[in-house]
């Protein structure tokens, strides 16, 4: 399932991809085409202004030569020899080749009316086409020795400009605000439209103006959209709602798989918990049973030493099972805040050498010594003492059990101040901690495995209990621990001053 909802994910972003890159791609040939047709729009209009005014002073000068011809004619004399040296060549040209104002076929003989009609109608058409064909000569000659000599501000039309490129792009469906400016081929600045901004010019677009001319004489129209992204984006935005329902579908999915293995760990531990709590309650339960049993069976001799000995096991597994019975009730009523502290001003000092002295026989019971070196100047404290001593308790307790058979066990108790702070240490050297486990050895339930060390039991409670004790007191704990070379307890405690 996870499988199928990251390969949707990236089907989706893959067709989000894929569409904007599609959509760049159009946008960007869309762009390209209106340029080109505005550059074209342009050189058009400036071809279309030199004809109009070409032809304007064709027909004025002609008017000119008409009625310089009629008079010429009324005189006897050649009009083109008498104007020869006044004219261009073009004029010239229109002057000998314009046709008349009154068609030849008026003209002709009636005898031979269709050939003469058709030959007339040749030559009205040849004097045409030389005519318009010497007009747009002209035309051609001002453009590429008059107009492109011209500044380039003098031969764009920045409004007609701006025109042309708006209607090119809404033809093409391009239909979102756009800046431009228009430069020389060399970079100078000509033009800049009035609500020009610097936003969106990491895409911008160039297309060459007056292409046919020299490079030097040629312009650039340099132009870019503020909300192109905004536009690409337009097409995909459909799909970005299921895009991120699949995201939560994944998140949650994750999240359930996360709650499920969680869970799984912690039914486990209590899996664990309950055969270890089993195996405690046995020996004890066992012990006090079989005593009970020899205490009722006749047949054995009954002294008051056997008596002493019966009552003293069954005394002693009782102590020992409603330990492990209170300990699991106090877990129980810390976590539901039901506990109830007794705290007093406590000297750290006093407090431990007395759990050290206690605790020294069953060290030195499993061929063990323990040391302590008390140097807290500062060492009143604000706990409640019976809770707090069994937290020195059970973190001597774990040394022993956790201790190494090829050596002996050594066991130290540090104090010492750190600022307004008391510090206490307890380091052994035993099996030690792997670093995976030393992250999780304060979870509720959670036991390290001890490899052959199958005597070793408990429910998985003593390091927890010991967390919260000292995060109740405002305090903190720490573990170090190198593998084969024994653990360290830190714990930090505010002393009575701070």
């Amino acid at each position: 399932m996870g499988c199928s909802l990251l390969a949707l994910l990236y089907l989706q972003m893959t067709y989000i991809r894929e569409m904007t890159r599609m959509r760049k791609e159009q946008f960007d040939e869309s762009v390209l085409r209106s340029l080109d047709r505005a550059s074209r729009s342009l050189e058009q209009n400036e071809t279309f202004r030199y004809l109009e005014q070409i032809t304007m002073e064709s027909e004025l000068y002609r008017k000119e030569i008409d009625s310089l011809d009629y008079l010429l004619m009324m005189q006897g004399m050649s009009g083109l020899g008498a104007n020869a040296g006044l004219t261009s060549a073009f004029k010239l040209k229109t002057t000998v080749k314009h046709p008349s104002r009154m068609p030849k076929s008026l003209t002709i003989k009636s005898k031979n009316s269709i050939s003469e009609a058709s030959k007339a109608f040749q030559q009205f058409v040849k004097n045409a086409y030389v005519y318009q064909k010497g007009l747009l000569d002209e035309v051609i000659y001002s453009i590429l020795y008059t107009a492109s000599n011209r500044p380039l501000e003098e031969r764009v039309n920045f409004k007609l400009l701006d025109q042309d490129i708006r209607s090119a792009l809404e033809s093409n469906g391009v239909h979102i605000p756009y800046h431009f400016v228009v430069m020389t081929s060399d970079g100078r600045e000509v033009y800049r439209c009035p609500d020009y901004e610097e936003k969106g010019q990491e895409y911008s677009y160039t297309q060459v103006l007056f292409r046919n001319d020299s490079s030097s004489k040629m312009g650039v129209v340099k132009i870019h959209f503020p909300d192109m992204n905004h536009y690409i984006m337009g097409t995909a935005r459909m799909m970005i709602p299921s895009l991120i329902f699949t995201i939560i579908l994944l998140v949650t999915f994750i999240f359930t798989i996360y709650i499920i293995l969680r869970q799984k760990k912690v039914s486990e531990m209590k899996n664990d918990f309950i055969n270890n709590m089993t195996h405690e309650f046995k020996t004890p339960i066992s012990s006090i049973s079989l005593a009970a049993q020899m205490l009722g069976d006749s047949s054995i001799k009954k002294s008051e030493q056997m008596y002493e000995s019966l009552s003293r096991v069954i005394n002693d597994e009782t102590k020992r099972l409603r330990f492990q019975v209170e300990k699991v009730l106090q877990m129980s009523l810390y976590e539901r805040n039901n506990i109830a502290f007794k705290q007093k001003e406590v000297d750290a000092n006093e407090l431990i050498r007395g759990v050290v002295k206690t605790f020294s026989l069953k060290v030195s019971q499993n061929g063990g010594e323990i040391s302590s070196d008390l140097q807290a100047t500062s060492a009143n404290i604000y706990v409640d003492e019976m809770h707090f001593t069994n937290v020195i308790f059970n973190l001597m307790d774990n040394a022993v059990k956790y201790k190494r058979d090829d050596v002996q066990l050594h066991l130290t108790v540090k104090t010492r101040n750190i600022g307004e702070k008391l510090e206490i240490t307890i380091e052994d050297n035993g099996i030690g901690i792997q670093k995976d486990d030393l992250k999780r050895i304060f979870e509720k339930f959670y036991r390290v495995h001890t490899g052959n060390k199958h005597d070793v039991k408990g429910f998985g409670l003593g390091l927890a209990y010991v967390k919260k004790i000292v995060e109740f007191h405002k305090g903190a704990i720490r573990a170090e621990s190198e593998l084969g070379k024994g653990t360290k307890f830190i714990i930090t405690l505010p002393t009575l001053k701070n």
